[in-house]
């Protein structure tokens, strides 16, 4: 038997409870050195593996440790019922995430928040009829857990769909006004819940209608909002998640699960907030704004001509160029042509060019995608410079390469006030000298408006699938 330390609150500590406590200590210490080293893309990986040790310390000193009110532990069979999900789960993780593409990572990560947020949601709805009438702290917490899990599961599935294109947008003017009710049905049912003297067990018919109001207002949270907001989107059901994580630790008084909830959501609402502002935009109009994908048209804007440039010609001007910017989008993405971006970047530079990458907060499909998607090619870190520091040098940039991007560089969000991206802070690619855009067609970016960049005199439209325009524009190059 464990030998007994001391007595809290009435209650033997014994070796095996500061053996557990402590574990968590150092799971909880792990957690904040792997965000920190998420912070770089150059330790990502190493901060990802840093967290997951953590994560599994914690696991394994709570499957061999804990013990209940009367001092017994996890009977065996449970522990290999548990262990046998975990296998079952990490192997379907590990199959998902190495079959996944790049241009689907956003959806992988709505995936990710939504099974985070379903955890939560059940510890809340398993627990609460083992909460005491009249514990309002116990109550609050799992019915703030079941709360917020149930708005990032079904929240963050309608962002999977959404981002997959199986679910498209509603936009209609009452949607406001039906998000507001069910919103505050669910504040006031959950209140119920919390202040009244019954016990727990003759409100199971309310907790089970809160779970079900908060998974229908996690849907209709999500339905109105735009394709152009959707990172932002997906980077607040994350913090969501991180939030229910934290109100599940409190459930179960796990001080890891709390910590690392209290990390998740913290750093999942900053990246809002910073991405918000990089959009000149605040939380609340993102959420109620219903912005991208079929926005306003915006004012009628006198077009120019489209002009063209052949292969050889925009080889040529590449060639003998001093300073050259290339700005990713989620085209990049589709056309999984980031590898051959970094090779025609690297040939440039072996010309004596210097070359960089301007990377807005919110291009591509979720916070951080272009980052990402380049740090796979092995591009370097330093070379991937943000807007407000490569904005200032576009003046005297010889030429600015667009791949796949448009609504982050589409000069309307300066000179257009009735286009719904006006105020937007942009990559100013219509400074540059030239300027050569890669796209398959003259389509429209995901806000759904014209990209009036398409028609500068300065422009040169280079039409065709960006990965092959690129190897042929590689091609060009060595040969001359």
């Amino acid at each position: 038997m464990d030998k007994i330390l001391g007595t809290i609150n009435g209650m033997d500590f014994t070796m095996g409870d500061s053996l557990l406590e402590l574990s968590y200590l150092i799971a909880a210490l792990l957690f904040v050195y792997g965000l920190k080293l998420l912070s770089h893309p150059a330790t990502a990986r190493r901060g990802n593996l840093w967290a997951a040790g953590g994560m599994g310390l914690a696991m394994i000193t709570t499957l061999l440790l804990h013990k209940n009110a009367q001092g017994v532990g996890i009977s065996l069979l449970n522990i290999w019922i548990i262990l046998a999900f975990i296998g079952v789960g990490s192997v379907i993780g590990w199959i998902i995430a190495r079959r996944v593409k790049m241009t689907a990572m956003p959806q992988l990560v709505s995936l990710f928040n939504a099974s985070g947020g379903a955890a939560s949601m059940l510890v809340a709805l398993l627990e609460y009829p083992n909460a005491k009438a009249g514990d309002i702290s116990s109550i609050l917490v799992t019915v703030l857990g079941l709360i917020i899990g149930s708005i990032a599961f079904s929240g963050s599935m309608i962002a999977y769909g959404k981002l997959d294109g199986k679910v498209g947008d509603i936009k209609k003017p009452f949607m406001t006004y039906v998000n507001l009710l069910l919103l505050l049905v669910t504040l006031a049912l959950g209140a119920y819940i919390v202040v009244s003297p019954n016990p727990p067990t003759d409100l199971i018919w309310a907790i089970y209608a809160l779970m079900g109001i908060s998974l229908v207002y996690g849907v209709m949270f999500v339905f109105p909002i735009g394709g152009a907001d959707m990172p932002v989107v997906i980077s607040l059901l994350n913090a969501l998640t991180g939030v229910a994580a934290a109100m599940a630790g409190f459930i179960y008084g796990n001080q890891a699960m709390i910590l690392g909830g209290i990390l998740v959501g913290a750093a999942g609402m900053i990246l809002t907030m910073l991405m918000c502002k990089a959009m000149n935009r605040s939380l609340l109009n993102v959420i109620i704004g219903s912005f991208g994908g079929g926005g306003a048209a915006g004012i009628e804007h006198e077009q120019g001509t489209i002009k063209e440039v052949q292969l050889s010609d925009a080889a040529v001007l590449l060639s003998y160029s001093q300073k050259i910017v290339i700005i990713p989008g989620y085209g990049l993405a589709v056309a999984q042509a980031q590898h051959i971006v970094h090779e025609l970047d690297s040939l440039l530079e072996g010309k004596g060019i210097e070359v960089k990458y301007a990377i807005h907060p919110v291009a591509g499909r979720m916070p951080g995608h272009m980052n990402v998607l380049l740090a796979e090619a092995d591009v370097p870190y330093e070379k991937l410079i943000e807007m407000d520091a490569i904005n200032p040098d576009m003046p005297n940039v010889d030429v600015a390469i667009v791949i796949g991007a448009n609504d982050v560089v589409n000069p309307a969000a300066y000179d257009d006030p009735s286009s719904p991206i006006y105020g937007m802070p942009i990559i100013d690619a219509h400074l540059a000298k030239n300027i050569i855009i890669m796209k398959r067609g003259m389509g429209k970016g995901y806000a759904g408006i014209e990209n009036y960049l398409f028609f500068n005199d300065k422009t040169r439209m280079l039409f065709g699938d960006a990965k092959s325009s690129l190897q042929k524009l590689v091609n060009e190059i060595k040969s001359m």
